[in-house]
């Protein structure tokens, strides 16, 4: 029943609901988690919060990250994919609308939210890119998942306009109740988002998966016929995901690459505010066209993982993204023209480095067989989420977390901080060369063939089979 959505040559519309529930969950999930970035901004001089406290608000969410990853994606794997989704976008859009309520000064209580915005936002994108790939055949696999978190940027996007222009009309309480919208994505999903059929087989209900298979192809369930000899119902240990090294170190490893960019982005409008003398809404306005550019990166890189293949294109927009990253901390007092290269710059690595992350997220799903996809994708998601907290907590380390939010504190940080961004995508670039394995083109089924045949690579599959 499953070789059927390889065979496909043209996605239908359900398919397309599928891929548009996890673009907008991904889209919303962003917007609840870089708020924070935006409110800051506006309350860092009222507040007198040190770099520090400052470095705690937007960290919090990554120390609770790995965990969210984790625990989710362990859960999809269980439960299935469809209800962990629906977990997900509850968990982060019910914690971001609490913040509306934080009393003056509680920049505690902002961590203490920002922990369970943290939990949520990671476990929905472990799932959902899970869900999508189990829908779609190999040969649009790259593409359509990478696709759907072209949009994530959009979530920045949503609160640069917000922070903007709204803000004088809302205030920042009026930010995090808008951080609310998300959980009405549960009622589309619940509407039109079925459960994978690759987990309902190995759940042994076929009769469901076969519901599940007509639904996307939308032809009549009595087309396809059933299984003449089903499977036992596989049960599966977290720790089997140790069995694959290589996918664990390779996972790891390209997830980190976030770390700079994740940084990049949480401190991103108070940055334009200290480095270039404006104010928060002018700032957030600069932040629009850093995340248009960060939208177009990722078009961009979800086409080139399937025309050069996700090593090379994830080697490519990684080296890039860091030598873009480095130049902006060198060139952040030069202006060429009236322009500050210290925001072309940043537009520039956007481009590149939130691009990457097309590559990166489905990537990490397609190193695992199947009945280990949740719990595989959660955990290399997790580790790579670490950098939702070395990366803002990096920066507030070298700028000297003492130190008052102040322009001479992070000017002299600039250099080396962005340079620490910048190693993250270079290591990047290393695991995708000389640790990872070529997964364009093969089915999720040659995939758990080369995986689990006794002493063989990744990269062992018969032509024949890889076709």
């Amino acid at each position: 029943m499953l070789q059927l959505l390889d065979r496909q040559q043209k996605l239908t519309a359900n398919q397309w609901k599928i891929a548009l529930a996890a673009t907008l969950g991904d889209m919303l999930d962003f917007f609840d988690f870089f708020l924070i970035g935006f409110v800051l901004a506006f309350i860092v001089k009222d507040w007198n919060l040190t770099y520090g406290e400052s470095g705690m608000i937007l960290l919090a969410s990554g120390i609770s990250a790995p965990f969210g990853s984790l625990f989710y994606g362990w859960l999809a794997d269980k439960i299935g994919r469809r209800k962990v989704m629906i977990a997900t976008v509850l968990n982060f859009s019910l914690a971001t609308g609490a913040m509306a309520v934080t009393p003056d000064g509680a920049w505690i209580y902002l961590v203490v939210c920002r922990l369970l915005v943290g939990l949520g936002v990671t476990g929905l994108y472990s799932v959902d890119i899970t869900l999508v790939q189990e829908f779609v055949p190999a040969s649009k696999r790259g593409w359509l998942t990478g696709l759907t978190t072209t949009m994530l940027p959009v979530g920045v996007l949503l609160g640069a306009f917000l922070g903007a222009f709204a803000t004088p009309y809302i205030g920042w309480r009026g930010l995090f109740a808008a951080g609310l919208l998300p959980a009405l994505l549960t009622l589309y999903i619940r509407a039109w988002v079925p459960e994978s059929p690759h987990w309902l087989m190995r759940m042994g209900r076929h009769e469901e998966a076969r519901q599940s298979i007509a639904w996307a192809l939308q032809v009549d369930p009595a087309s396809i016929p059933l299984p003449t000899a089903p499977a036992a119902i596989e049960h599966t240990r977290w720790l089997e995901l140790f069995k694959y090294p290589r996918s664990l170190v390779a996972g790891c490893l390209t997830g980190l690459t976030q770390t700079g960019g994740v940084g990049l982005t949480l401190w991103m409008v108070t940055l334009f505010v200290m480095v270039l003398g404006i104010t928060a809404p002018e700032a957030s306005q600069l932040a629009i066209w850093v995340s248009l550019a960060a939208v177009a990166g990722r078009f961009f890189c979800s086409w080139i993982s399937d025309a050069m293949g996700r090593r090379a294109s994830g080697v490519l927009s990684c080296l890039v993204a860091a030598l873009f990253m480095s130049l902006a901390g060198y060139l952040h007092s030069v202006f060429v023209g009236g322009m500050s290269m210290f925001f072309l710059m940043i537009v520039l690595q956007n481009f590149f480095g939130s691009g990457n992350y097309s590559i990166v997220g489905p990537y990490m799903g397609e190193l695992w067989p199947s009945r280990l996809r949740g719990s595989g994708m959660g955990l290399v998601y997790g580790v790579g989420n670490l950098g939702k907290f070395i990366g803002p907590a990096g920066l507030a380390l070298i700028a000297g977390s003492s130190n008052f939010v102040a322009p001479k504190a992070t000017l002299d940080a600039l250099i080396p901080a962005f340079n620490y961004f910048a190693f993250w995508y270079v290591l990047g670039a290393f695991a995708f060369w000389f640790i990872g394995f070529e997964t364009r083109g093969r089915s999720l089924e040659d995939i758990d063939a080369a995986l689990t045949a006794p002493a063989a690579s990744p990269e062992g599959v018969p032509a024949a089979r890889r076709t």
